[in-house]
């Protein structure tokens, strides 16, 4: 089903964005918009992402072997960090492109390249929508990156269309300084692209890196196992993402004087309330101290 799922949203991402590329990049070249030109080049970053992911998500979900015993999560990581990388380069060609267009004769683009970009604007911002909610109820880092990606062409597209606008009254209404209004959209259109990688290749980094999970939902698990009378005291608690899932490491104490398959139950019985009250917890791994009340 996630797989499905995942493997759906891919396809309709890669589909959209190769119309999208072809009409920004066209209409962008044709109707001398930087602008619009620049967006159809993220549209084309995207078109490449896409594929990525679609070519990782049935690794990603492959259960655990003998080689890779906690599974393969982090494989839709990379994917997140290698689209983040992509992007990254994307802005920096944009921002030159953009810079460059100053010390060049200005040309003013067409009405065309506007309703395109408000065009993509409001495909975007469908997609955007779609693949987030399907992100979080499966808890895919590959999804989310092609909702980042839909999220960055939303604010792209409306600001190619408003500086493609600004350009036309310019030359209309004689401003001058108007008529660069696509240049500076186009630069515009590179600091929300690299925002977006920044965000991207930090969580990448954060996850590869095994950061632990934030204090609040951390708090909560140990509410869960708080509620474990045999439980004399958590010793320490450890979690972190490994892509679509969580692993959890505790150490708790109980009465010295316990069994090992009283020990076992009540490990048992904590992975199993975790695991179902946290559907994106994969595996619990407990450790038993011996606990001796204090004299």
């Amino acid at each position: 089903m996630r797989e499905s799922l995942a493997k759906k949203i891919a396809w309709i991402s890669v589909f959209s964005n190769i119309i999208l590329t072809l009409g920004k990049i066209l209409i962008g070249h044709y109707g001398k918009s930087d602008a619009v030109f620049a967006d159809g080049i993220h549209s084309a970053a995207d078109v490449f992402a896409s594929i990525i992911v679609l070519l990782v998500i049935k690794i990603a979900n492959k259960p655990a072997d003998e080689e890779h015993p906690y599974g393969h999560g982090k494989a839709e990581v990379i994917v997140s960090g290698i689209v983040g990388i992509l992007l990254l380069l994307v802005s920096f060609y944009v921002v030159y492109e953009g810079i460059s267009g100053f010390f060049h004769p200005i040309e003013i683009p067409s009405f065309m390249a506007m309703w395109v970009a408000i065009f993509s604007y409001g495909a975007k911002m469908l997609l955007y929508r779609s693949s987030l909610k399907v992100a979080k109820q499966q808890n895919s880092k590959a999804i989310e990156a092609i909702a980042f990606d839909h999220k960055a062409d939303i604010v792209a597209s409306i600001a190619a269309a408003i500086g493609v606008l600004f350009s036309i009254a310019g030359n209309r209404f004689n401003i001058p300084f108007l008529l660069y209004g696509d240049k500076i959209a186009s630069i515009f259109v590179a600091y929300l692209i690299f925002k977006i990688a920044k965000e991207m290749l930090t969580e990448a980094f954060d996850i590869l890196l095994e950061r632990s999970i934030n204090t609040n939902t951390l708090q909560d698990y140990i509410s869960v196992i708080s509620e474990f009378e045999e439980v004399r005291r958590i010793d320490r608690i450890r979690a972190r993402e490994h892509g679509h899932y969580v692993l959890v490491d505790l150490r708790i104490s109980i009465d010295h004087f316990k069994t090992i398959k009283e020990g076992h139950d009540l490990s048992k019985s904590i992975k199993d309330k975790l695991i179902s009250k946290y559907d994106n917890i994969d595996e619990v791994l407990i450790h038993l101290n011996p606990f001796f009340p204090e004299k």
